[in-house]
């Protein structure tokens, strides 16, 4: 809640130092025009750093952008080898194959994301196409724990769907061939959820379901439980196999207490900027709002561990 206030108190007094566009096209004459634009506001401030400083923030975006880069690049590159390529393509690749699998998919994925970075036009663009993706694969990611007929084949329709439809609106939102409503963010983000949605259970629906043997290790080692496996509880235990070790399922309670936590940090957030604003109503709203979320995710979290306590103490004194 405290941390991103240095960077959105310098881009606060980069609307101050630079109103407009004209005042840093004014400010930084020998720049191009075209890439002259809102979001260079604050690199702008940079030129107000003395040069030992100004060397030290340079270093550390840097840092940071190799950082990201690398993290992406072999969590992508991962995914590709891991989960498809060794799972659906050569299940007995030896681990030299797999290395150099890796390495041709970081090359491939690095050449994409460039090619991809030349159709942005800002730091904006590439922040709605990552929403736009996790809106849309939000849902299958909370399902897969409480539904056991999804599969791999519906988290990877999911992820190239998303993004298919992302990229897709993105493009036509730039060249104007999208109805005037669709334009508007949030109408995309729907009606992207909605596709996503319907093509990732079509997939489902037409691929077969995974094994027992992989649903049954999915329950023990996830505890995953509820309506939606319970299909898979009860066939292992018509034969004997005891999948759960009858704790109480704390999913439910996790994901209420991920919902509550988030409201108490967000509000907090927004306090702190109201607060800032001298708006005394909204501030004190906003803080009130974060304080009793936080009281509600204490009750909430000690409820979870009293629950878990309880069932794992009748079970061992059963055992004894």
């Amino acid at each position: 809640a405290v941390r991103p206030f240095p960077w959105i108190l310098v881009a606060l007094a980069s609307i101050v130092v630079f109103p407009s566009v004209e005042s840093l096209q004014a400010a930084f004459p020998h720049m191009n025009a075209q890439f002259v634009k809102n979001d260079m506001a604050y690199p702008a401030m940079f030129s107000f750093l003395p040069h030992g400083w100004f060397g030290l923030v340079m270093t550390s975006l840097f840092a940071a952008y190799m950082s990201t880069i690398a993290t992406h690049l072999n969590l992508g590159s991962s995914y590709m080898v891991n989960d498809f390529y060794k799972r659906f393509w050569n299940r007995d690749a030896s681990e030299k194959r797999l290395v150099l699998m890796g390495r041709v998919w970081t090359v491939i994925l690095m050449i994409l994301a460039s090619l991809l970075a030349l159709c942005l036009e800002s730091a904006q663009d590439s922040f709605n196409i990552i929403l736009s993706i996790g809106a849309g694969t939000g849902l299958l990611f909370l399902l897969r724990w409480f539904w056991w007929r999804i599969n791999a084949w519906s988290e990877i329709a999911a992820m190239v769907i998303s993004f298919v439809v992302a990229v897709t609106f993105r493009a036509l939102t730039k060249t104007g061939n999208l109805p005037e409503w669709l334009t508007v963010e949030s109408y995309q983000f729907v009606v992207g959820v909605a596709i996503t949605t319907f093509g990732w259970l079509l997939v489902t629906f037409l691929t077969p379901p995974d094994d027992k043997e992989t649903l049954r290790a999915f329950v023990k080692r996830t505890g995953a439980g509820g309506p939606g496996w319970r299909r898979v509880i009860e066939e292992a235990r018509a034969e004997g196999i005891e999948l759960t070790s009858g704790e109480r399922w704390s999913v439910p309670m996790g994901i209420l207490c991920s919902i509550v936590g988030c409201v108490a940090i967000y509000s907090a957030l927004f306090s702190v900027g109201y607060w800032i604003y001298a708006k005394v109503g909204y501030a004190v709203a906003a803080t009130a709002i974060s304080v009793v979320s936080w009281i509600i995710l204490l009750f909430c979290w000690r409820a979870m561990e009293a629950g878990e306590k309880k069932v794992t103490d009748e079970t061992q004194a059963a055992a004894e």
